[in-house]
C-alpha cells in the first residue's frame, strides 16, 4: 500500500515504464533532440484538413508505437490516461477512440504528461489495474487558435512568445519484476503558484519559477 511522507506519496508497486515513444513535427525534429524521437513528421497537417485532427493523429501514432515497443496488446491495457490543450480534450478523445481502451481524460496544461503518469501509477498502486498508458499531445497551430489568435488572423508574435510543441508522447506503465526498466516510486503534486504573469504569449515566465521551487 502507498505511504505518505509529508505531501509525497511512496509507491510500493513501483510501476515500470516498459515502453515509450515520442513523435514530433518538422520544427522539433530540427532541434537538438531530433535524433531521440521515434518519428519526425515533415507534414505537420498529417494530411488532415484541421490542426486538431492532425494532433489526434500524432497522439495515435505515439501510443501505437509505445505499445509496440512494450510488446503489449490493447486488450492487456486496463486504462489510458491522456490529455491535451484543446476543449474537452478532443485531441485525446478522437485520437484514442479506435484503441477501445478505457479512457481517463486529464488536463494539466504543460504538466499533463507528468499528471497522466501520476494518475496511471496510482491506479496501478491501488491494485485495481496492472497496466496503463500515460500520454499527451499538443500542436502549435491548434494551441495558438485555442489560447491566442488563429494563425489565419495574421497577428504579429512578440519576441517573448514561446512555441508550443507539435508532437505527442506516450509511456506504458506496468507492475512487473523487470530489473532494467525505469520505475516510478514517488509522486509529489505541486501547489498552484500565481506570479501575476498576464502576457499570454510569455508562458515561460509563468512556469519557470515553479519548476525550480523545490523544498525538502
Amino acid at each position: 500500500m502507498a505511504q505518505r511522507i509529508g505531501k509525497t506519496i511512496i509507491l510500493d508497486s513501483k510501476p515500470r515504464i516498459i515502453g515509450n515513444a515520442a513523435v514530433v513535427g518538422k520544427k522539433e525534429g530540427e532541434g537538438p533532440l531530433g535524433s531521440e524521437f521515434d518519428e519526425i513528421y515533415e507534414d505537420t497537417t498529417m494530411g488532415e484538413d484541421s490542426w486538431e485532427k492532425a494532433e489526434s493523429l500524432y497522439l495515435k501514432s505515439a501510443v501505437a508505437r509505445a505499445l509496440e515497443k512494450a510488446a503489449v496488446g490493447t486488450s492487456e491495457v486496463d486504462a489510458i490516461c491522456s490529455g491535451d490543450l484543446l476543449n474537452q480534450c478532443i485531441g485525446s478523445t478522437f485520437g484514442l477512440r479506435d484503441f477501445n481502451i478505457p479512457f481517463c481524460g486529464v488536463y494539466g496544461a504543460c504538466s499533463t504528461m507528468a499528471l497522466s503518469m501520476c494518475v496511471s501509477s496510482l491506479m496501478i498502486e491501488s491494485g485495481g489495474m496492472s497496466c496503463c498508458v500515460a500520454a499527451t499531445s499538443s500542436h502549435f497551430c491548434s494551441a495558438e487558435k485555442q489560447f491566442r489568435k488563429p494563425l489565419e488572423y495574421g497577428g504579429q508574435r512578440p519576441p517573448s512568445a514561446q512555441w508550443t510543441v507539435t508532437g505527442s508522447g506516450a509511456a506504458v506503465l506496468k507492475k512487473c519484476n523487470s530489473d532494467i526498466s525505469p520505475y516510478i516510486d514517488k509522486i509529489h503534486l505541486g501547489t498552484i503558484q500565481d506570479y501575476g504573469i498576464t502576457d499570454s504569449n510569455n508562458m515561460g515566465a509563468a512556469m519557470a519559477p515553479v519548476d525550480v521551487k523545490i523544498e525538502p
